[in-house]
């Protein structure tokens, strides 16, 4: 059984115009969507107070910042919807 993770930070992510939306599961992975592209990106993550680290299926790393209830990511803002 995957093991969970517990924060506040898990569920849906996105920019203002909703073209970049990150799904943030409860089981330490996560889901990109970009535009039409529902599943663009998939991997793990791991939140680590305010930081989040990314590393995708292909290997690719990303990382970002939650302030103020906002997600900094790759010169991105995205809001929590969910």
């Amino acid at each position: 059984m995957p093991e969970t993770t517990t924060h506040p930070y898990v569920g849906m992510w996105q920019t203002s115009d909703g073209h970049v939306r990150h799904e943030l599961l409860p089981n330490g992975r996560y889901v990109e969507a970009r535009g039409t592209r529902e599943r663009a990106y998939t991997g793990r993550y791991v939140v680590t107070d305010d930081h989040i680290d990314y590393v995708d299926d292909t290997g690719f790393t990303a990382d970002g910042d939650f302030i103020d209830g906002i997600l900094h990511h790759a010169g991105m803002i995205l809001r929590r919807t969910s």
